[in-house]
């Protein structure tokens, strides 16, 4: 038996990839431990949030499928910064949990070149130093042209509660410890990380009325480009409580039991997104931490209280459950707890997130160091496509930072590498005024549609929509309006592109008072962020035009750094580690300062190879 290409594991990255490949017409199979836990949300039933958003925009861009599967399972939506500008606006879904998972291995399963197995990969069966197929369990051989591994926290996963220590995944599932023996062979760079999860509540025990209520945004955003909130199931609302003093005593009466503390726990957690005996330790000056009760689905009698993660003693949880306002009577359904796992050096992949030791082999997700659903599939995407695409022999999917955030996701793992679980922030991003939520469309579709990932019928909503966004910016040229209505001292008429400049005037208010219809919000956003943030814009495509110089002149892969003179022995070694394509990526290299760049130009300059005539041009 053999495929094009095997994706293991069942999670958010192994998803995307296995969508990815199998649209781009290669015969797919993804092997998971469980076929029914395909899209499982291990943590919170939540997509989205700052930063995070961003990326599944860019993903759903590329025709894949998170965006899609949190409207149809989404009970909850926010507009998260929404009073802030465009760059920074991120929308989040509450999942009802069921319905995400469904949604998810509807789409799997609807793919005909996609096949599911539910086994355990044991082994990456090489030769020499390409992988060609994994071994089973059952010393089944499968032979694929491309591996890539999506295997989440289950490498040597270990969860703890307290002093009660097991293997695991996740909850109820078990870990991966033969394939994780076995990446261990290839020195790969192999590290530890931890994350953790709340206890799960019972909702008919908690005190609902003492508690602040959150409802979603009306009207309801969507996550996907295509989709109207006709698609949403029913809609619940959230509530939000906080910690106290009680709580955080209660807490530090456990903290020579806990798993963090006691050194039983050798992974670094989420900065982020630590647990709460963590916040404590840290933040001892903050008398309260918030926690945000989200529903866990439709017909779920659980709760998902954010901001209570922890591995402490069940006794500890106990107590520290009931001393917060509203918990008084909580019910425990599950523990909460940490799990520690493998991750491999994500500076030891290409661009592609192919391995530069094993060929053919493509490591995403979790594996390489990040945190979340979201950063996951993205990696998930990259991976599918270029595993398809090296199959095809066509060129690689390779996203520049000024492009994506899927770029600055990936440029971020491969060039700097992580030491902690990696999240996406809009910070994180140096041209994010470009890269916003609703124009991920126009940066990446056209690119998915002229390889062949998106169907026709995202593309023609994409055109409508590009369309509508010419046809209006037009019209909003030739109309004209006084600018006093927001405050201006002329009395003239002026064009309406020129009046949106104005801090104070929205495209909603000028279409009120000029009695005109009002597009798409998808167009109205793309023209108002356009006018408003104009020089902003040209500013930042004026920098990135000035790098591109530098992003253009490629480095030979045959180069040797330590042969380059006047380099230092620090410099030789971190240009040999990272193996840069361009001076751009070279520049991003901690450490590498400015004189290597210009040792490593005259060097370039010197070699007369047609990737060197472009340096500096």
């Amino acid at each position: 038996m053999g495929v094009d290409i095997i994706v293991i594991g069942g999670g958010h990255a192994g998803c995307e990839a296995a969508y990815a490949s199998a649209r781009l017409k290669k015969k797919t199979l993804l092997i998971t431990h469980d076929v029914s836990t395909i899209g499982q949300m291990s943590c919170n039933p939540a997509i989205g949030g700052l930063g995070k958003s961003h990326l599944v925009r860019e993903i759903d861009a590329m025709g894949g499928l998170m965006a899609n599967c949190a409207d149809e399972a989404g009970i909850h939506f926010k507009v998260l910064n929404a009073s802030k500008g465009p760059a920074v606006r991120a929308t989040r879904s509450q999942s009802d949990r069921k319905l995400y998972s469904k949604s998810v291995r509807n789409i799997i399963n609807s793919e005909h070149l996609l096949s599911t197995l539910s086994d355990e990969v044991i082994d990456i069966d090489l030769q020499g130093l390409s992988a060609v197929g994994v071994i089973l369990k059952s010393g089944k051989k499968i032979n694929a042209r491309k591996i890539i591994l999506t295997a989440g926290t289950f490498l040597n996963g270990r969860l703890f509660t307290g002093e009660e220590e097991e293997e695991g995944g996740r909850k109820k599932d078990k870990t991966s410890k033969f394939l994780a023996k076995s990446l261990q062979s290839l020195e790969l760079g192999d590290s530890r990380l931890k994350t953790g999860t709340p206890p799960r509540i019972l909702a008919s025990s908690v005190n609902w009325e003492v508690l602040e209520k959150q409802s979603g945004d009306s009207p309801r955003p969507c996550m996907s480009f295509i989709n109207s909130n006709k698609i949403h199931p029913e809609q619940m609302d959230c509530f939000i409580t906080r910690t106290n003093i009680k709580t955080h005593e209660i807490i530090k009466s456990g903290l020579d039991r806990s798993p963090m503390f006691s050194g039983r726990i050798d992974g670094v957690g989420p900065r982020y997104c630590p647990s709460i005996e963590d916040k404590i330790h840290r933040f001892s000056d903050k008398p309260s931490h918030q926690i945000f009760l989200e529903p866990e689905g439709l017909n779920s009698d659980e709760i998902y209280p954010n901001g209570i993660s922890t591995s402490m003693p069940k006794d500890i949880q106990e107590k520290m459950v009931k001393s917060i306002l509203g918990f008084e009577k909580a019910k425990i359904t599950q523990y909460g707890y940490a799990v520690e796992y493998d991750f491999f050096d994500p500076r030891n992949l290409y661009p592609t997130l192919e391995t530069k030791k094993i060929k053919n082999l493509y490591f995403a997700g979790q594996i390489n160091g990040t945190t979340g659903y979201e950063e996951a599939a993205a990696q998930g995407m990259v991976a599918g496509v270029n595993a398809s695409l090296s199959i095809d022999d066509k060129e690689p999917w390779i996203e520049s930072r000024s492009n994506s955030y899927i770029g600055v996701l990936v440029d971020d793992l491969i060039t700097l590498g992580t030491k902690e679980p990696y999240r996406m922030f809009t910070s994180r991003a140096e041209h994010r005024l470009l890269l916003r939520e609703d124009n991920a469309d126009q940066r990446l579709t056209p690119y998915a549609k002229s390889i062949g990932l998106v169907d026709e019928k995202r593309w023609k909503i994409f055109q409508k929509k590009m369309e509508k966004v010419e046809t209006e910016t037009k019209a909003l040229k030739e109309l004209k309006i006084n600018p006093a209505i927001f405050g201006g001292k002329k009395t003239e008429q002026q064009s309406i592109l020129s009046v949106l400049k104005r801090p104070e005037a929205t495209l909603e208010k000028i279409y009120k008072i000029i009695e005109r219809p009002m597009p798409d919000k998808g167009v109205t956003i793309e023209i108002e962020t356009s006018k408003k943030y104009e020089g902003y814009i040209e500013r930042q495509k004026k920098e990135i035009k000035k790098i591109k110089k530098y992003e253009n002149a490629k480095i030979p892969k045959n180069i040797i750094f330590k042969e380059i003179k006047g380099l230092s022995n620090e410099a030789k070694q971190k240009l040999t580690k990272v193996l840069p394509k361009t001076i751009a990526h070279a520049q991003r290299i901690p450490g590498i300062t400015p004189a290597t760049i210009s040792l490593l130009l005259v060097h370039l300059k010197k070699e007369e190879t047609p990737s060197s005539r472009k340096v500096g041009s």
